[in-house]
Protein backbone atom coordinates (compact mmCIF):
# COMPACT_ATOMS: atom_id res chain seq x y z
CA UNK A 1 0.00 0.00 0.00
CA UNK A 2 1.51 3.10 -0.83
CA UNK A 3 1.71 5.68 1.59
CA UNK A 4 0.30 9.28 1.19
CA UNK A 5 1.72 12.77 2.45
CA UNK A 6 1.87 16.17 2.50
CA UNK A 7 4.42 18.51 3.32
CA UNK A 8 4.00 21.55 5.37
CA UNK A 9 7.02 24.19 5.68
CA UNK A 10 7.35 27.70 4.86
CA UNK A 11 10.95 27.06 3.50
CA UNK A 12 10.45 26.06 -0.59
CA UNK A 13 14.00 24.38 -0.28
CA UNK A 14 12.88 22.11 2.43
CA UNK A 15 9.57 21.04 0.84
CA UNK A 16 11.25 20.47 -2.26
CA UNK A 17 14.42 18.16 -0.80
CA UNK A 18 11.43 16.23 1.47
CA UNK A 19 9.49 15.44 -1.18
CA UNK A 20 12.38 14.97 -3.15
CA UNK A 21 13.53 12.10 -1.08
CA UNK A 22 10.17 10.78 -0.08
CA UNK A 23 8.83 10.55 -3.68
CA UNK A 24 11.91 8.53 -4.63
CA UNK A 25 10.71 5.38 -2.05
CA UNK A 26 8.66 2.98 -3.72
CA UNK A 27 6.23 3.28 -1.38
CA UNK A 28 5.44 6.57 -0.40
CA UNK A 29 3.68 9.20 -2.57
CA UNK A 30 3.70 13.20 -2.01
CA UNK A 31 0.72 14.17 -2.75
CA UNK A 32 0.48 17.97 -2.04
CA UNK A 33 2.36 20.59 0.36
CA UNK A 34 1.95 24.10 1.39
CA UNK A 35 3.70 26.95 3.29
CA UNK A 36 2.29 27.54 5.99
CA UNK A 37 -0.19 25.96 8.54
CA UNK A 38 -3.56 27.33 7.26
CA UNK A 39 -2.77 26.26 3.78
CA UNK A 40 -2.03 22.79 5.17
CA UNK A 41 -5.25 22.03 6.68
CA UNK A 42 -7.05 22.77 3.62
CA UNK A 43 -4.15 20.81 1.36
CA UNK A 44 -5.04 17.88 4.40
CA UNK A 45 -9.08 17.93 3.92
CA UNK A 46 -8.58 18.15 -0.14
CA UNK A 47 -5.56 15.38 -0.62
CA UNK A 48 -6.69 13.18 2.02
CA UNK A 49 -2.71 12.23 3.16
CA UNK A 50 -1.57 9.21 5.32
CA UNK A 51 0.90 10.80 7.00
CA UNK A 52 1.41 15.13 7.74
CA UNK A 53 4.97 16.65 8.09
CA UNK A 54 4.30 19.90 9.81
CA UNK A 55 6.74 22.26 10.33
CA UNK A 56 6.46 23.94 14.32
CA UNK A 57 6.57 27.24 13.46
CA UNK A 58 5.07 28.94 10.32
CA UNK A 59 3.36 31.90 9.54
CA UNK A 60 -0.18 32.40 9.27
CA UNK A 61 -0.74 29.57 11.50
CA UNK A 62 1.93 27.51 13.46
CA UNK A 63 2.33 23.95 13.12
CA UNK A 64 0.56 23.08 16.27
CA UNK A 65 -3.03 24.81 15.91
CA UNK A 66 -2.62 23.57 12.27
CA UNK A 67 -2.16 19.55 13.78
CA UNK A 68 -4.63 20.86 16.00
CA UNK A 69 -7.49 21.43 13.55
CA UNK A 70 -6.54 18.39 11.25
CA UNK A 71 -6.52 15.84 14.24
CA UNK A 72 -9.68 17.18 15.80
CA UNK A 73 -11.81 18.45 12.76
CA UNK A 74 -15.09 19.72 12.49
CA UNK A 75 -18.31 17.85 12.46
CA UNK A 76 -18.19 16.00 9.09
CA UNK A 77 -15.09 15.79 8.39
CA UNK A 78 -13.90 11.91 8.86
CA UNK A 79 -10.74 11.82 7.43
CA UNK A 80 -8.22 12.13 10.09
CA UNK A 81 -4.08 11.32 9.17
CA UNK A 82 -1.50 10.85 11.44
CA UNK A 83 0.72 14.46 12.10
CA UNK A 84 4.51 13.90 12.30
CA UNK A 85 6.03 17.41 13.75
CA UNK A 86 9.04 18.49 11.79
CA UNK A 87 11.08 21.11 14.45
CA UNK A 88 14.85 23.02 13.94
CA UNK A 89 14.91 22.68 17.86
CA UNK A 90 14.99 19.18 20.17
CA UNK A 91 13.36 20.62 22.68
CA UNK A 92 10.50 22.78 21.77
CA UNK A 93 7.21 23.60 24.28
CA UNK A 94 5.30 23.47 20.87
CA UNK A 95 6.16 19.88 19.91
CA UNK A 96 4.95 18.63 23.28
CA UNK A 97 2.00 20.86 23.28
CA UNK A 98 1.19 18.94 19.75
CA UNK A 99 2.12 15.29 20.95
CA UNK A 100 -0.45 15.84 23.83
CA UNK A 101 -2.90 17.10 20.72
CA UNK A 102 -2.62 14.41 19.07
CA UNK A 103 0.61 14.37 16.86
CA UNK A 104 2.00 10.92 16.34
CA UNK A 105 5.76 12.22 17.53
CA UNK A 106 8.50 14.52 16.28
CA UNK A 107 11.30 14.46 13.79
CA UNK A 108 14.45 17.10 13.77
CA UNK A 109 14.77 18.41 10.17
CA UNK A 110 18.53 17.71 10.40
CA UNK A 111 17.83 14.21 11.04
CA UNK A 112 19.59 11.82 8.21
CA UNK A 113 17.33 11.26 5.24
CA UNK A 114 17.23 7.37 6.36
CA UNK A 115 15.64 8.70 9.46
CA UNK A 116 12.69 10.84 7.74
CA UNK A 117 11.83 8.05 5.73
CA UNK A 118 11.84 5.37 8.23
CA UNK A 119 9.61 8.20 10.03
CA UNK A 120 6.88 8.28 7.40
CA UNK A 121 6.38 4.62 7.64
CA UNK A 122 6.12 4.23 11.38
CA UNK A 123 3.77 7.10 11.70
CA UNK A 124 1.41 5.02 8.86
CA UNK A 125 1.76 2.02 10.15
CA UNK A 126 0.03 3.74 13.47
CA UNK A 127 2.79 3.18 15.60
CA UNK A 128 3.95 6.49 17.14
CA UNK A 129 7.68 7.89 16.64
CA UNK A 130 9.19 7.33 20.25
CA UNK A 131 11.65 5.72 20.10
CA UNK A 132 14.76 8.46 19.73
CA UNK A 133 15.92 9.03 22.82
CA UNK A 134 15.42 13.04 22.44
CA UNK A 135 11.55 12.75 21.71
CA UNK A 136 11.48 10.86 25.48
CA UNK A 137 14.26 13.34 26.77
CA UNK A 138 11.39 16.46 25.08
CA UNK A 139 8.26 14.78 27.02
CA UNK A 140 10.21 14.24 30.58
CA UNK A 141 11.56 17.36 30.27
CA UNK A 142 8.31 19.24 29.82
CA UNK A 143 6.35 17.22 32.35
CA UNK A 144 9.15 18.12 34.82
CA UNK A 145 8.42 21.88 34.64
CA UNK A 146 4.75 21.71 34.92
CA UNK A 147 2.82 20.99 38.69
CA UNK A 148 2.51 17.94 40.46
CA UNK A 149 0.36 15.05 38.48
CA UNK A 150 -3.13 15.97 38.12
CA UNK A 151 -5.69 14.00 39.74
CA UNK A 152 -7.71 12.92 36.99
CA UNK A 153 -5.03 10.90 35.08
CA UNK A 154 -4.25 9.04 37.89
CA UNK A 155 -7.70 8.72 39.15
CA UNK A 156 -8.60 7.01 35.44
CA UNK A 157 -5.75 4.76 35.70
CA UNK A 158 -8.40 2.96 38.37
CA UNK A 159 -9.62 2.00 35.18
CA UNK A 160 -6.76 -0.19 34.28
CA UNK A 161 -6.22 -4.21 35.10
CA UNK A 162 -2.68 -4.39 36.86
CA UNK A 163 -1.50 -6.07 33.74
CA UNK A 164 -2.60 -3.02 31.24
CA UNK A 165 -1.04 -0.12 33.70
CA UNK A 166 2.62 -2.24 33.95
CA UNK A 167 2.19 -2.04 30.19
CA UNK A 168 1.60 1.47 30.36
CA UNK A 169 4.43 2.29 32.45
CA UNK A 170 6.68 0.42 29.59
CA UNK A 171 5.49 2.46 26.75
CA UNK A 172 5.90 5.27 29.15
CA UNK A 173 9.50 4.33 29.38
CA UNK A 174 10.15 3.81 25.55
CA UNK A 175 9.58 0.09 25.26
CA UNK A 176 8.78 -1.55 21.71
CA UNK A 177 6.35 -4.01 21.53
CA UNK A 178 8.76 -6.41 21.36
CA UNK A 179 10.64 -4.83 24.34
CA UNK A 180 7.52 -5.08 26.51
CA UNK A 181 6.79 -8.88 24.97
CA UNK A 182 9.96 -10.27 25.91
CA UNK A 183 10.16 -8.17 29.38
CA UNK A 184 6.58 -9.35 30.08
CA UNK A 185 7.33 -12.62 29.27
CA UNK A 186 4.37 -12.31 26.58
CA UNK A 187 3.87 -13.22 22.76
CA UNK A 188 3.89 -10.03 20.94
CA UNK A 189 0.45 -9.83 19.49
CA UNK A 190 -0.91 -10.03 23.56
CA UNK A 191 1.21 -6.71 23.72
CA UNK A 192 -0.71 -5.19 20.89
CA UNK A 193 -3.89 -6.47 22.60
CA UNK A 194 -3.05 -4.86 26.12
CA UNK A 195 -2.08 -1.48 24.35
CA UNK A 196 -5.37 -1.36 22.19
CA UNK A 197 -6.80 -1.95 25.65
CA UNK A 198 -5.12 0.56 27.55
CA UNK A 199 -5.59 3.39 24.74
CA UNK A 200 -9.36 2.57 24.62
CA UNK A 201 -9.85 2.68 28.18
CA UNK A 202 -7.93 5.65 28.72
CA UNK A 203 -9.54 7.32 25.24
CA UNK A 204 -5.89 7.24 23.78
CA UNK A 205 -4.80 8.03 20.38
CA UNK A 206 -1.66 6.29 20.46
CA UNK A 207 1.20 5.76 22.25
CA UNK A 208 2.61 9.39 22.13
CA UNK A 209 -0.54 10.67 24.12
CA UNK A 210 0.04 7.45 25.85
CA UNK A 211 3.66 8.14 27.23
CA UNK A 212 2.13 12.10 28.17
CA UNK A 213 -0.77 10.30 30.55
CA UNK A 214 1.53 8.31 32.24
CA UNK A 215 3.63 11.28 33.23
CA UNK A 216 1.00 13.41 34.17
CA UNK A 217 -0.32 10.85 36.00
CA UNK A 218 2.53 10.27 37.85
CA UNK A 219 2.79 6.24 36.78
CA UNK A 220 6.09 7.28 35.50
CA UNK A 221 8.81 10.24 36.80
CA UNK A 222 10.80 12.32 34.78
CA UNK A 223 13.87 10.77 33.93
CA UNK A 224 12.25 6.97 34.26
CA UNK A 225 12.31 6.68 31.00
CA UNK A 226 15.16 4.79 28.57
Amino acid sequence: MTIRVIIVDDQAMVRAGFAALLSAQADIDVVGEAPDGRRGVQVARTTHPDVVLMDVRMPEMDGLTAAREILDPPPGVVHRPKVLMLTTFDIDDYVYEALRAGASGFLLKDAPPADLIAAVRVVASGEALLAPSVTRRLIADFVQQRPAPRKDPALRLNGLTPRETEVLELIARGLSNQEIAGHLVLAEQTVKTHIGRVLGKLDLRDRAQAVIFAYEAGLVRPGDAG
